[in-house]
């Protein structure tokens, strides 16, 4: 009869090593690096928090609506950051990214606390500065 203890040690070791080499430790050699998103994964990455936003403001959850809105801003600001100043584009989105930025402002200076009601109307001018950047930057909107 084997001993379950015996065998533990090598196959832990074993383990180890195959997930190491597969690349699922971090052994200190240094990780390689994700690429940097593309303008289209950030832009439907923000307008997923953008309807989420929504839906959430429809069932009156003011917690939600900050946190999806701020969520979206960061994106919004990432797509800025990620424009070149020589794209033509940048100009057409500039305004609707940075209205993104401000209005979501305004809702978490109103706060989770307050009436989800009192929420609804900047971000709703949140999610038309959204729509309005996704077409000024051509890229589709999700489905």
């Amino acid at each position: 009869m084997c001993k379950p203890h015996v065998f533990a040690g090598p196959i832990l070791v074993a383990a180890m090593i195959a997930a190491a080499c597969s690349g699922g430790l971090s052994v200190g050699l240094g990780q390689a690096q994700s690429a940097e998103p593309t303008l289209q994964e950030q832009s439907d990455a923000m307008m997923k928090n953008i309807e989420d936003m929504m839906g959430h403001g429809g069932m009156g959850d003011a917690k939600a609506i900050v946190h999806h809105c701020e969520a979206a801003a960061g994106y919004a600001e990432a797509i800025l950051k990620q424009l070149p100043a020589s794209d033509p584009r940048r100009s057409q989105a500039l305004a609707p990214l940075t209205d993104i930025v401000h209005q979501c402002q305004r809702v978490a200076a109103i706060g989770s606390h307050a009436d989800p009601g009192q929420l609804l109307n900047p971000a709703s001018k949140a999610k038309a500065a959204a729509r309005a950047s996704v077409k000024a930057l051509g890229l589709a909107l999700p489905n």
